[in-house]
């Protein structure tokens, strides 16, 4: 063999991201995953000059182009459709993702229902991989969702899946979950990364060749991200994150990628023991309602994609012997929180340092925005002076390390929320740009003067 022939060499690629090493790692260098990097085989010689070959379909015009066979269609439930823009697009793929129990096989058999129960959708076929076919007739049977139209099978092998589609012929397909559907053809162990992108793959090929709508359901890791390659995250149109506290009723379906509409929007759902239904006014279950103010509480108004929600801010005050005092959190952000007990002590001169401070938000609501930080500080400075807020009044802004109150975003709509739900005074940001005549804002430039504001109304 001659000297000047060069050996060819083995590569390594990522299965998470898809970058490629000379030599194998533990860890990707690029995402930071363990264990996703696989031999790619030997290099392959350069392609030879590849020439044209016959189309599918004619290019034409953008404007001769038939939109009407991708014209969204309701699912039904109306606040799915909100978050997916309208409802299913023909051919889309959409990626359900949440924890264990949050609800989301509860939500795709009331989706199920509704879908064989509507007039000219066709049959809605239901895949489950985790339960046996009598498990989920149970569940559909105890939640009201049974249906003529409806058919469901027990599969975990993905020729079983794509015969069932062949044999059937459903207007919607839901697979739960795309992670327990697995190929005997394909390397790989189940739910592994190989087989998650292959069976991903052929699902996606059958729902675009036949305009088949194709709702999947995810797994998640123990921080809440999907679980399986992120590549899975491209290749669907959809993705929806299903968001939930175990303790509380209220369920969020949050939109993250949507090829076909807005991506941050959100849907809100009550879970019951007979089913799922959907809440078109949620602001009233972050609410505790009381006629008279109550120290240690707060009401602001926050934004979850594009829809304002009243929250309810409670915060608990206690002497301690302890030196190191208790800062315990729940529904807020804890470094947010801990900056604003820091600023409140600092700048506005409320003594915590020698005290338990217990903050939380009502009704299970996650509350991470800054627009938060004013409620929270008068919150726990209501607590600490015993001297409550009206009722009636919201409060609203960023707090800075220097004390400084800044502006959030949408100022007039937040009010506006507020407003139709019945509150009449609202501490604001300055510049908070036009804001409804229905409700008495006083401009708060920092927190010193929020604080005199609690003082003249207790």
């Amino acid at each position: 063999m001659s000297k000047n022939v060069r050996t060819a060499r083995p590569g390594y690629r990522c299965a998470e991201c898809g970058n490629e090493v000379a030599k194998w790692v533990g860890r990707c260098p690029e995402c930071q995953a363990w264990g996703t990097v696989e031999e790619k085989g030997a290099v392959k010689p350069a392609l030879a000059r590849i020439t044209a070959g016959v189309v599918s379909a004619p290019a034409r015009p953008i404007g001769e182009v038939d939109i009407e066979a991708a014209r969204a269609v309701s699912t039904g439930v109306s606040e799915l459709d909100r978050v997916l823009g309208g409802g299913v697009v023909p051919g889309a793929v959409i990626l359900l993702a949440g924890e264990p129990g949050v609800g989301k096989s509860t939500l795709l058999l009331e989706v199920a229902h509704r879908w064989a129960a509507s007039r000219g959708n066709g049959r809605s076929l239901y895949i489950t991989g985790e339960e046996s076919a009598g498990q989920v007739r149970l569940r559909a049977e105890r939640t009201g969702n049974l249906h003529g139209e409806m058919y469901l099978a027990a599969e975990g092998e993905l020729s079983a899946v794509l015969g069932h589609v062949q044999a059937v012929r459903p207007g919607l397909l839901i697979v739960d979950s795309v992670q327990t559907v697995q190929s005997a053809a394909i390397d790989g162990t189940p739910g592994g990364v190989t087989q998650v992108r292959a069976v991903a793959s052929a699902l996606i090929a059958v729902a675009k060749e036949n305009n088949l709508p194709v709702l999947l359901v995810g797994h998640v890791t123990k921080d809440g991200s999907i679980a399986g390659p992120r590549v899975l995250e491209h290749l669907v149109d959809v993705v929806l994150h299903f968001e939930g506290d175990r303790h509380s009723t209220l369920r969020l379906v949050r939109g993250v990628k949507n090829r076909y509409g807005p991506a941050d929007e959100v849907g809100c759902f009550e879970l019951r023991d007979d089913g799922i239904i959907g809440v078109a006014d949620p602001s009233g279950l972050f609410l505790n309602q009381r006629e008279v103010g109550v120290p240690g509480t707060a009401v602001t108004v926050i934004v979850e994609g594009k829809r304002p929600l009243l929250g309810e801010v409670q915060a608990l005050v206690a002497a301690t012997n302890l030196p190191a005092p208790r800062r315990a959190v729940s529904g807020l952000d804890s470094a947010r929180v801990a900056m604003v007990l820091a600023v409140l002590e600092r700048r506005g001169r409320v003594r915590l340092g020698d005290k338990d401070v217990f903050t939380a938000t009502v009704g299970g609501m996650r509350v991470l925005e800054p627009a938060a930080d004013l409620a929270v500080a008068l919150a726990v400075a209501s607590a600490a002076r015993d001297v409550a807020l009206p009722p009636t009044m919201i409060a609203l802004g960023e707090v800075g390390l220097a004390g400084e109150v800044r502006r959030v975003a949408g100022a007039g709509r937040r009010l506006a929320e507020a407003a139709r739900m019945g509150f009449t005074h609202a501490l604001v940001p300055p510049d908070s740009g036009p804001l409804p005549a229905e409700i008495k804002a006083t401009v708060v430039p920092d927190l010193g003067s929020a604080l005199r504001e609690l003082k003249s109304e207790g």
